[in-house]
């Protein structure tokens, strides 16, 4: 501990306490996704689009807060999969439309339990879990509201 700057110490720093967390929670996905051949990136951006198909490469890309140097290979992934199928636009060539497959709305089913499995693998409570995701979820609003 440093007697100098105890401020500086890691166990008081916020930024390690959320990296880590994050880290662990990705740690607890991998076997859940595993069986179904999904990284959590691609499981990210499969919940964007069951929830609604057929969006641009770029909102998916705000959405999952990816950026095009991670989504597109992503995508080509999935598309390779065949869970994914992407379009471009006739007006304009630029934009990218992304769609599920029949194959990758039926994943979504198989899917459906990974949530609840997930929440049983933290040892925490549902209301310790639910008040952890509105914390974060306020912390996060606020940033943007920043423009952070």
């Amino acid at each position: 501990m440093s007697a100098k700057f105890p401020d500086l110490n890691l166990d008081k720093q916020l930024c390690f306490s959320l990296y880590a967390a994050s880290r662990q929670v990705t740690r607890l996905y991998q076997p859940l996704l595993k069986r179904h051949d999904l990284t959590y990136p691609q499981y990210i951006v499969l919940l964007i689009l069951w929830q609604t198909d057929g969006l641009m490469v770029k909102d998916i890309g705000h959405q999952s807060q990816l950026k095009s140097n991670t989504l597109t290979p992503l995508l080509k992934r999935l598309e390779q999969s065949g869970l994914v199928s992407r379009k471009r636009a006739k007006e304009d060539e630029r934009q990218c439309y992304v769609f599920l497959t029949d194959r990758g709305k039926a994943l979504e089913k198989e899917c459906a339990c990974i949530p609840m499995e997930m929440m049983g693998q933290t040892d925490m409570s549902l209301d310790k879990l639910m008040q952890l995701k509105s914390l974060l979820d306020e912390f996060l609003q606020l940033q943007e509201k920043h423009g952070g």
